[in-house]
């Protein structure tokens, strides 16, 4: 049986101010029952190019994403873990949930995961896209976590990312020292402690094999903010949980664009 997989992406997150705060349990839980590998990103530290990165195993010379206006991008030759995926093994589900459109949302620029329509119609592969920069990511990730947790449940997919920035929002409107920040991990710990449990049942009621990955594109200044290359900002993590299976064996230092290449390889 080939493990699921399930990347959680947390935007912005400090990974020691959330371990620090008595506001993220589960991820605490998490990180103390998985593999753990710290990571450095290369700067600009811009969620544009360090989630193209992230999610397709490109450099930046090689996705050509430079800033978050995608402008002469390389993301249709730089396919995404959830299509890459589904080209090795065309039985493959894929599901997708995010609130910053250029993620998932065809309208608009990029998207860095493929559109993909004929799995759409086919029914194995699903977009949940959200608009957090209209609405707030408060809100939006609130309704991501809702789709989120119903498709693990109803139809554990094979391969899953779904994006989460709350906590980025509040980093950039109020800076990561204060109890705004700290607040906004607070609801996203609340979402992953809810994604935990529905792939803790679905793996014990199917007999299913899971892997639950969670990580970061960048971090903040104190003030708030990001885009340069001091350590906090490029700071980054992978946290890698088996649910009905052992942790993965990887290495304890490895590159971003190393990241999708590692999961695909787990689901052999």
């Amino acid at each position: 049986m080939k493990t699921k997989i399930l990347l959680v992406g947390i935007d912005g997150l400090i990974l020691p101010i959330a371990l620090d705060s008595g506001q993220a349990s589960a991820l605490t839980v998490l990180k103390h029952a998985g593999h753990f590998t710290e990571m450095t990103m290369d700067a600009p530290t811009l969620s544009g190019p360090c989630w193209s990165t992230l999610l397709t195993g490109s450099t930046n010379a090689q996705h050509a994403v430079a800033d978050n206006r995608f402008s002469g991008h390389n993301l249709l030759i730089r396919p995404d873990l959830l299509s890459r995926a589904f080209y090795a093994d065309q039985s493959t589900t894929t599901f997708a949930a995010a609130g910053w459109p250029p993620l998932v949302d065809p309208a608009g620029i990029g998207p860095v995961i493929h559109e993909r329509r004929d799995q759409q119609r086919a029914g194995q592969h699903r977009v949940i896209s959200r608009d957090g920069e209209t609405y707030g990511y408060r809100r939006i990730d609130a309704e991501i976590a809702d789709a989120a947790v119903y498709a693990v449940t109803k139809a554990g997919p094979d391969v899953s990312f779904v994006y989460f920035c709350d906590a980025d929002d509040a980093g950039h409107s109020n800076g990561v020292m204060g109890t705004h920040y700290v607040e906004a991990i607070g609801r996203v710990d609340a979402h992953l402690a809810r994604l935990h449990l529905a792939v803790t049942k679905r793996a014990e009621e199917h007999g299913e094999r899971w892997l639950i990955v969670l990580t970061t594109d960048h971090g903040h200044v104190d003030e708030g903010g990001h885009g340069g290359d001091s350590a906090q900002e490029r700071a980054s993590f992978v946290i890698a949980v088996g649910v009905g299976r052992s942790n993965p064996s990887w290495p304890d230092s490895f590159a971003p664009e190393d990241l999708v290449q590692l999961l695909l390889d787990e689901r052999s």
